[in-house]
């Protein structure tokens, strides 16, 4: 049986917790920072888990992972 390539943009993107959890960054916190509070700017820095709906798709993307 082949190996499965892993999508290296995914890679890049999401890793895994010691029980497994896929986690992500948060998105909004490239540009227009101007206009969004401190608050709201410090809540994006935060990795975060993916939601169950999409951990499907991502073992299927990073099958080593």
């Amino acid at each position: 049986m082949p190996k499965i390539k892993t999508s290296r943009a995914a890679a890049k993107r999401f890793k895994k917790t010691g029980t497994g959890k896929v986690v992500r960054s948060k998105a909004y916190k490239r540009h227009i920072l101007t206009k969004k509070s401190q608050k709201r700017k410090r809540n994006l820095r935060k990795a975060t888990i993916m939601d169950q709906t999409n951990v499907k798709n991502m073992k299927k993307i990073l099958p080593y992972l």
